[in-house]
């Protein structure tokens, strides 16, 4: 399948490759810009672990510390990945979603040992924090980064749907979700979407393209990148 990848950059290149392997072809279409926020040194001493909902997350916290020794407890593989890629020694992955993480860090870590720092962008900051207060957690957070939507649908996506050179276009959250069916919509293109799947990380995903209408609606399992990539392995043959 030639599919439309709509996330950040960065992370459409790394979906890329995963796709690729699975011998699906992608075209990179990011419809949000990540812009990490410039400042001083984030200071982790004292601090027992950092939580991080986002591979940008991770991104981000490096371009503001030097320290790698610090324990990240990441929300899924490819924000652990992220981690690991930072070089980031100790690492672990939650394997889900902020709901899962909070439980992960509740059975793997202690109040007492220390506050917690959540590496945050704007939409994410707040959540994560009160649902582990409540479990007996100080967590600070640090807003490091935002994502902006684009101001048009990228050139290489309207010539494409233009064209009806897609077999589908995939979706990782409801905000680029909207923007997505939002730039469709100024570019007139909608009708090109009618013969596509949209292979959406969750049903608020799916509900957000609306009134774009799609030849079929897939989503994901759980809200991570295995399940989305789930959606588009080939079937296992039955023993």
């Amino acid at each position: 399948m030639r599919l439309l990848i709509t996330r950040p950059l960065a992370d459409a290149e790394v979906f890329a490759r995963h796709i690729a392997g699975l011998g699906h072809e992608a075209v990179i279409a990011p419809v949000m810009e990540v812009r990490t926020h410039s400042g001083p040194p984030i200071l982790l001493d004292g601090v027992q672990a950092v939580l991080a909902t986002s591979a940008n997350g991770i991104r981000a916290l490096a371009e503001r510390t030097t320290r790698r020794d610090v324990t990240i407890y990441a929300v899924g593989p490819q924000t652990a990945e992220a981690a690991a890629s930072a070089c980031f020694g100790h690492v672990h992955n939650a394997a889900g979603d902020a709901n899962a993480l909070v439980e992960f860090v509740a059975n793997h870590a202690d109040p007492k040992d220390g506050p917690l720092l959540h590496a945050a962008g704007e939409e994410t900051a707040g959540r994560l924090r009160e649902a582990l207060k409540a479990r007996g957690f100080e967590v600070e957070t640090a807003v490091l980064y935002d994502a902006h939507p684009a101001a048009e649908l990228p050139a290489v996506a309207a010539q494409a749907l233009r064209e009806d050179a897609l077999d589908g276009v995939l979706l990782f959250s409801p905000r680029s979700a909207k923007t997505f069916a939002s730039l469709v919509a100024a570019a007139e293109l909608a009708n090109s979407c009618e013969k596509l799947t949209a292979f959406c990380i969750s049903a608020a995903t799916a509900a957000a393209l609306a009134p774009l209408t799609f030849a079929r609606m897939a989503v994901a399992g759980a809200p991570n990148q295995e399940a989305m990539l789930a959606l588009l392995s080939p079937p296992r043959d039955n023993p």
